[in-house]
C-alpha cells in the first residue's frame, strides 16, 4: 500500500511512524512533512489547506489511502473532495467537522442531545456578553467560536480580564475571523482528560485513556497553550468514569451527529472534566490531539493501519485494538516565548545522543534543516515521548532525553505526568 499523511507537526510524524512499521505498507509519504518525517518518510510539499494539490498528487500517484492530521483541511473539505473521485481517506467530513470548527455548534449539539456540559451562551456583541459574565460571575471561560489552533480559549480571573478577553476577540484583534462569535461559559472545577475514539459513524471503538496538559508553565499556570505534553494511560479516567464517556458523551453525540444528517467518521476527540464521579464535555475536535497522538501511538500494539482503512471504509464493526502494558509520556520542547512570539533558526544539539536511549522516540514538531543540521521553526519544537513500565519510568526516561537535547531559550514544562503520579 502506498499512504498519504496530510500535516506537518509531532502528531503527524507520530501517525507516519506508526503507519510505517505495518507490513502492509510499502512507501509513507507526507504532505507537507517536516524534517523529522523526512527520515522515515517522503515528504511532498504541498501546503495542507492546497485541496486540489493534494488530490492532483495522491490520484497521480495512486495513494491507496490518505490520512488527515489537522483540523484546517478537514473543514474545508477534503474529505468529500477525495470521496467524490472515489479516493480512501480517514477524517471526518466538512459537515462533521464543524464539531470543532464551531464551538458554538457543538454546544447547541450537547445540549439538544444531552451530552453533559458547561452552561453557555453565544455572543456577537460585546454588551450583552459583559451582562451575561456580569450574571455568571468569575472565573469564567471565553472561547473564540471557530478554530484557533488550540489556543482560542481564555479561562478569566478577573472581571477585567474577562471584558478584555470578549473585546479583543469581537472587534478581530485576537484570533481574526475565529473570533468574530464568542462561547462564553461556567468555569467548571475538576481534572482534566482526554477521551478518543474511532468511529464508523454508528461503532464505537475508544482509545487507551490520555491526559494533556495545555498550560505553558508548571503547575498549570500561564495561557493555553496547544499542548506542552501527555501521557497514557490517565489514572483519572477510571472504569466508571470510562463508562460515562463512553455513554454519555461519546454515544450520544456520534448518534446525535447521525440524527443532524452529519454521520461522523473518523477519531473523535472529547476535552473531559472529570470531578469525582461527575464528567462533563468541555469541547470535541475531529482529529488526534497533539500531544496526545504521540504516547498513544507509542502505546498501540496493534497495527493501525487496518484501523485507518476500515474507518474510510465505514465499518469497524469487526476491528480489535490492542495496547501495550507499559505507559507513556510526551514531552513538548517549545521556542522560547511560546505562545506569544518566539525565536526561529536556533540550532538543536542533542538529537543523535536522545536517539540512542531504548524506548525513546523524538517527534518533530517545527523543526527546519539549515546547511545539515536541525533548527527550530516553530512553537512547540519536539515532543520527546518515550516508554515505562509504570507513568514514573516512563517520565524518567522522557526527562532522560530531554536533557541530552539543547537550543538557546528552549522551554518546556517539569511536571508532565505528576498528576498520575499524584494520584
Amino acid at each position: 500500500m502506498k499512504i498519504l499523511v496530510i500535516g506537518s507537526g509531532g502528531r503527524e510524524h507520530a501517525l507516519v511512524w506508526k503507519i510505517a512499521q505495518s507490513p502492509l505498507v510499502e512507501k509513507v509519504y507526507c504532505a507537507p512533512g517536516n524534517p523529522g518525517i523526512g527520515t522515515i518518510a517522503e515528504n511532498v510539499p504541498i501546503k495542507v489547506e492546497d485541496l486540489t494539490g493534494l488530490l492532483a498528487f495522491a490520484r497521480k500517484e495512486s495513494i491507496d489511502l490518505t490520512v488527515v492530521g489537522p483540523e484546517l483541511p478537514l473543514s474545508l473539505g477534503v474529505v468529500d473532495l477525495f470521496e467524490e473521485y472515489g479516493l480512501k481517506i480517514f477524517g471526518a467530513r466538512k459537515n462533521a467537522a464543524i464539531i470543532e470548527a464551531s464551538k458554538a455548534f457543538s454546544k447547541d449539539l450537547m445540549k439538544k442531545y444531552h451530552v453533559p456540559t458547561a452552561a453557555y451562551e453565544v455572543f456577537t456583541e460585546v454588551g450583552p456578553a459583559v451582562d451575561f459574565i456580569d450574571k455568571i460571575g468569575i472565573p469564567i471561560v471565553i472561547k473564540a467560536d471557530g478554530l484557533a489552533a488550540g489556543k482560542g480559549v481564555i479561562i478569566a480571573g478577573t472581571r477585567d480580564e474577562a471584558v478584555a478577553a470578549v473585546t479583543d476577540m469581537l472587534s478581530g484583534n485576537a484570533f481574526g475571523t475565529a473570533g468574530s462569535r464568542v462561547v462564553i461559559e461556567e468555569f467548571l472545577k475538576g481534572e482534566e482528560a482526554s477521551f478518543l475514539a474511532f468511529t464508523d459513524g454508528k461503532n464505537i471503538i475508544p482509545l487507551a485513556s490520555a491526559q494533556d496538559h495545555k498550560a505553558v508553565y508548571d503547575g498549570d499556570t500561564g495561557p493555553n497553550t496547544g499542548g506542552m505534553g501527555a501521557y497514557s494511560p490517565a489514572p483519572v479516567v477510571t472504569p466508571s468514569i470510562h463508562e460515562k464517556a463512553m455513554e454519555e458523551v461519546m454515544r450520544r453525540t456520534v448518534d446525535g451527529m447521525a440524527a443532524e444528517g452529519r454521520p461522523y467518521r473518523g477519531v473523535l476527540y472529547a476535552g473531559l472534566m472529570i470531578d469525582g464521579e461527575n464528567v462533563k464535555t468541555l469541547e470535541f475536535n475531529a482529529r488526534f490531539g497533539d500531544p496526545e497522538c504521540q504516547p498513544l501511538l507509542m502505546r498501540m500494539k496493534s497495527d493501525i493501519v487496518p484501523v485507518l482503512m476500515a474507518v474510510a471504509d465505514k465499518d469497524i464493526s469487526k476491528v480489535q485494538i490492542e495496547w501495550h502494558d507499559q505507559a507513556a509520556v510526551c514531552v513538548v520542547m517549545a521556542a522560547q516565548g511560546y505562545p506569544g512570539d518566539y525565536a526561529k533558526g536556533d540550532t538543536i544539539a542533542g538529537l543523535d545522543e536522545a536517539a540512542k536511549v531504548d524506548d525513546l522516540y523524538v517527534f518533530h514538531a517545527g523543526t527546519s534543516r539549515t546547511e545539515g543540521s536541525f533548527v527550530t521553526s516553530g512553537g512547540r519544537v519536539l515532543g520527546v515521548t518515550a516508554l515505562g513500565t509504570t507513568v514514573k519510568d516512563a517520565i524518567d526516561r522522557a526527562y532522560r532525553g530531554v536533557a541530552l537535547i539543547s537550543w538557546p531559550g528552549a522551554h518546556y514544562r517539569l511536571d508532565i505526568g505528576k498528576k498520575a503520579i499524584c494520584r
